[in-house]
């Protein structure tokens, strides 16, 4: 059974550029109902990778961000904009 996507609250993430992509990141998954597991498939990466990044705990590739925002079905830049 696959495990449920929660919701990401704004205020788990620094206000730094790599915490604007975690939370962009989850949001993105949360919103199309995806799992990370799910996620790391569609972009050939490891899981332990997709939530590592999403916790703020590694630093991203730009060809890595591409990979993302790919299986995201979006442009990668717009993982790098800061919520409204």
């Amino acid at each position: 059974m696959p495990k449920r996507v929660s919701k990401p609250e704004q205020n788990q993430f620094e206000k730094s550029l790599r915490g604007t992509l975690a939370y962009n990141i989850r949001l993105h998954r949360f919103k199309q109902g995806i799992s990370q597991e799910e996620l790391a498939f569609r972009c050939e990466l490891d899981r332990t990778y997709i939530s590592a990044v999403e916790r703020c705990v590694w630093n991203v590739a730009l060809s890595n961000i591409e990979k993302i925002a790919g299986a995201l079905d979006m442009e990668p830049w717009r993982l790098l904009v800061p919520p409204k």
